[in-house]
C-alpha cells in the first residue's frame, strides 16, 4: 500500500515533514504529527515549542516551508483559512475569531449567512432562520446561553467557547482545533468546555486540543504529541503515560 493510500485508510490528518522558517528562524523542524478519526488528540509543550505555528499551517493561516498535508485521504494546500473552513476544519484560537458587537446567531453562521431573495432578486439575510438554527446548533449539545439574539461582547469567555463549538458541530466540522480553550476560566466553565470537547467526538468530530494544563488534556485526551523548539519529541497514548512523565519530558527538553 503506498503512503497516500495508507494516509487515507488510517488517519484523518497526516502531516509528513513539516517544516516552517520565518527568515532565518526555524519555528518547526521535520514534524510528522498524525491524527485518526474520532480521536482526541492533546498539542503540549512550553512556550515557544511550535504548537501554535503547526495548528496555524493546518488551519491555513501559514502555509509550510517543506513538507506535505493529507486530509481526509487527500493531498491538500491550503492557501487561506477559508479553504481549510471549506475542507471541514474549525478552528477556535485564543482570540475566538468572534465579532464581539454581532449577535450569537450571526458569529455562529459568519461568512455562511442563509439569505433570502426580496422581491425575487435582491438576496438579504435570513435573519430568522439563523435565529432558528442557532438555538438548534447550541441545543443538540446541550449549551443554554438565554436568547441567541445577545450581543456576544456581553457573554463570558465559556460562553464564548461554547458559541464557537456550537458552530464547529452545526457545520459538521470533520477536524476542530482548540487552542487554549480553557485559559484563564473559573472551574465550572472548564468542566463545561471539557464536556463539550467530549461531545464533538461522540457526534463524530476530531479535536486537537492545545493546551499547558497536563491535567486537562489527560482528563479527556485519547494521545499527546509533545513538542519541543520546533520538534515533536514524544507521541504518547493517555493510557500508557502519566501527567508526571509527561511534565518530565517537557521540562527536561
Amino acid at each position: 500500500m503506498n503512503m497516500q493510500n495508507k494516509v487515507s485508510v488510517d488517519n484523518l490528518v497526516y502531516m509528513e515533514g513539516i517544516s516552517k522558517y520565518f527568515g532565518e528562524v526555524m519555528a518547526l523542524d521535520d514534524v510528522y504529527f498524525a491524527i485518526k478519526p474520532c480521536e482526541i488528540v492533546g498539542l503540549v509543550g512550553d512556550n515557544g515549542a511550535g504548537k501554535s505555528t503547526l495548528i496555524k499551517i493546518l488551519s491555513g493561516l501559514y502555509p509550510p516551508t517543506k513538507g506535505v498535508i493529507y486530509f481526509d485521504g487527500k493531498k491538500i494546500h491550503f492557501s487561506s483559512p477559508r479553504d481549510a473552513i471549506n475542507a471541514g476544519i474549525e478552528t477556535t484560537h485564543q482570540d475566538l475569531a468572534l465579532v464581539d458587537d454581532l449577535e450569537i446567531h450571526r458569529n455562529i453562521f459568519m461568512g455562511r449567512e442563509p439569505k433570502r431573495l426580496l422581491a425575487g432578486f435582491i438576496p438579504y439575510l435570513n435573519k430568522q432562520e439563523m435565529i432558528r438554527e442557532a438555538e438548534k446548533a447550541l441545543g443538540n449539545i446541550g449549551i443554554h446561553l438565554g436568547s441567541v439574539e445577545d450581543i456576544v461582547k456581553n457573554l463570558s469567555g465559556g460562553e464564548k467557547q461554547s458559541v464557537s463549538i456550537g458552530r464547529a458541530t452545526y457545520f459538521k466540522a470533520k477536524l476542530v482545533i482548540m487552542d487554549e480553550p480553557t485559559a484563564a476560566m473559573s472551574l465550572k466553565e472548564t468542566k463545561k468546555i471539557l464536556e463539550l470537547m467530549v461531545r464533538l467526538k461522540e457526534t463524530g468530530s476530531t479535536v486537537i486540543f492545545i493546551s499547558h494544563n497536563i491535567h486537562h488534556v489527560f482528563s479527556i485526551a485519547d494521545r499527546l504529541a509533545i513538542l519541543s523548539r520546533g520538534k515533536k519529541i514524544a507521541d504518547l497514548k493517555i493510557s500508557e503515560t502519566t501527567e508526571e512523565e509527561v511534565s518530565t519530558i517537557i521540562m527536561n527538553n
